[in-house]
């Protein structure tokens, strides 16, 4: 289980824009915020991305960079990043389900119109070093964090320089 303060994998992952993103390569001021949804199948999933879109710039202004990964294949996240009210939100895809395994994301087998396999979604903060700070992880594609919530928990950690917790 990834605990904060530890080191969190490295991930190394293609955009749809023909892009390569690494993560130990970003050098946000604050913090990276990965996201990782459910895929192309998820209208939650659609709802929340959009809603990103919507506060990329508030993420910005407190020097977060912001990335939203899925298990889907590269015609999935393309069709995604066409279909979905997205476009600026950098898009990965093909993310592995053993390396989703390394982060604790849950994987659930499809039903219905579902891929095979797909991660769960999934919600980290990482400090500019690859350290964890804070993680939300989903068993299916309910109760994420507000985004406005982690605006203000960003907000405030940074201004009252507060440590990460549940290390013990």
């Amino acid at each position: 289980m990834l605990k904060p303060r530890q080191q969190t994998p490295d991930l190394k992952i293609n955009l749809v824009n023909g892009a390569e993103w690494e993560l130990s390569k970003q050098q946000p001021e604050a913090f990276t915020l990965l996201i990782v949804y459910r895929g192309l199948h998820c209208p939650v999933c659609k709802t929340y991305l959009e809603t990103l879109q919507s506060k990329l710039s508030k993420f910005q202004d407190l020097g977060v960079k912001v990335i939203a990964v899925s298990s889907d294949t590269e015609a999935k996240a393309k069709q995604t990043y066409k279909e979905w009210a997205i476009a600026d939100v950098p898009l990965g895809y093909a993310f592995p389900i053993a390396e989703a395994r390394q982060w604790g994301l849950f994987i659930s087998k499809g039903i219905k119109d579902e891929p095979d396999t797909f991660i769960e979604p999934g919600l980290f903060v990482i400090r500019p070093n690859q350290e964890l700070y804070c993680a939300s992880i989903q068993t299916m594609p309910f109760a994420r964090p507000g985004l406005d919530d982690v605006i203000n928990a960003i907000k405030f950690v940074l201004d009252k320089d507060y440590p990460a917790r549940g290390e013990a």
